[in-house]
């Protein structure tokens, strides 16, 4: 069904949602809530309404109902001082005040963004755990190992984490997948070592039919893509490590031990995961993406709430804390570029230099930034996925 309102088309078919006829990407929550409020055109639609059709009923708080809703306003391009689509009735709820049509959905001819389409798949890794792994894009592949908390439908849908994907895929059949215990991998597993994640990105490579192929290696995702590097230098071409790590936290600073202190195992003792109003994610977010804005934060702070349950982020916490790549890193054979922000403290530069070091002829580019994660509002966003790009066009 296609709804016509203001400027605007919202596709619940094709999951949707056009302005201007440009599409805008939305995540899945604010999403829903627009289809509630188009279905229930001038009407009042209570506070209680969008929590038992959005969230299912469950407890959401204040601040994350009022995220969804300005990130609803931003999509349809109306503001909280405008209210020019949508309206709110303080303490009552929300209408969406312009006229809407209905239409049944005929397919046009297809647009780029549906053009590039991903396309979602299972594999079994060699303990019988099961990966999702996705492919989009065209062109020579491109295997990403990536960080701890990735929903692959939920990022395809952000607006935070699609223009990567997107630039990635213009030049490359992207292959990336969830790691085990986040996403839509298997959730229910034990703690894993560093053998057992190289084990899944073996999975992944061949369910891909991926023969000789680059790779690129986001935080965590280093170590296993180092080892495989060096184990399988028949099949990995190039190699590039983005913001990642040799030594999981555990194993930093004088006298390794448990990671005290690590943000991550602090929130799943605290609790909060997944609501931009609770102050322990806020700190987390804050150590990990400085650079975002208030409501980035807020969106990006609730993406990981539902890409993740809280008991599987700390699973695969304890996990990739105690990664050890160290002894592979005089192994790796392919060409390879680490790239790694300057101010990061939560991966401080000298990991991203550790890795430079250990492995022979590799190039060292680092960025003007304190975020960890390379987001769209990074300003060096567009400098690291060049870098990216033209070091895999070498081939």
């Amino acid at each position: 069904m296609q709804y016509h309102f203001a400027d605007c088309i919202l596709d619940t078919d094709s999951y949707r949602l056009l302005r201007g006829g440009a599409q805008q990407q939305v995540e899945p929550q604010v999403f829903d809530l627009l289809r509630v409020l188009v279905e229930n055109a001038g009407r009042l639609v209570s506070r209680d309404q969008l929590i038992e059709t959005v969230w299912e009923g469950r407890i959401v708080s204040e601040a994350t109902i009022s995220a969804r809703i300005n990130a609803a306003r931003n999509a349809v391009g109306d503001n909280g001082k405008a209210q020019a689509v949508i309206r709110t009735v303080p303490r009552r709820g929300i209408e969406l005040v312009v006229p809407v049509s209905g239409a049944e959905t005929v397919a046009p001819d297809p647009a780029p963004e549906a053009a590039s389409g991903q396309t979602i798949r299972y594999t079994t890794s060699a303990d019988g755990t099961q990966l999702a792994y996705a492919s989009s894009g065209t062109g020579p592949p491109l295997l990403r190992v990536t960080h701890q908390v990735t929903h692959l439908e939920l990022d395809w849908l952000s607006p935070l984490w699609r223009p990567t994907l997107d630039a990635l895929g213009a030049a490359h059949q992207l292959i990336r997948y969830d790691m085990r215990a986040t996403g839509l991998s298997e959730s229910d597993v034990a703690v894993a070592d560093l053998g057992r994640h190289v084990e899944d990105l073996v999975a992944v490579a061949d369910a891909a039919g991926l023969e000789r192929f680059p790779i690129l290696a986001n935080l965590n995702g280093a170590a296993p893509a180092i080892r495989y590097a060096a184990e399988n230098p028949d099949r990995v071409s190039r190699l590039v490590i983005q913001e990642g790590y040799a030594r999981g936290r555990a194993l930093r600073g004088a006298k390794p031990g448990p990671a005290q202190g690590d943000p991550f195992m602090s929130l799943m003792q605290a609790g909060g995961w997944g609501d931009p109003a609770d102050g322990h994610m806020r700190a987390w977010m804050s150590m990990g993406a400085p650079g975002l804005s208030y409501e980035d934060a807020s969106a990006l702070i609730a993406h990981i709430g539902a890409a993740c349950t809280p008991e599987g982020a700390l699973i695969s916490r304890e996990s990739i804390d105690r990664f050890d790549a160290r002894p592979w890193l005089a192994g790796v054979k392919a060409p390879t570029l680490v790239i790694h922000a300057r101010n990061d403290i939560l991966h401080p530069l000298a990991e991203g230099r550790l890795i430079a070091a250990g492995i022979e002829g590799a190039e060292f580019l680092v960025v003007e930034s304190a975020n960890t994660l390379c987001l769209t509002p990074d300003p060096t966003w567009e400098q690291q996925n060049t870098a990216i790009l033209e070091f895999l066009a070498r081939d």
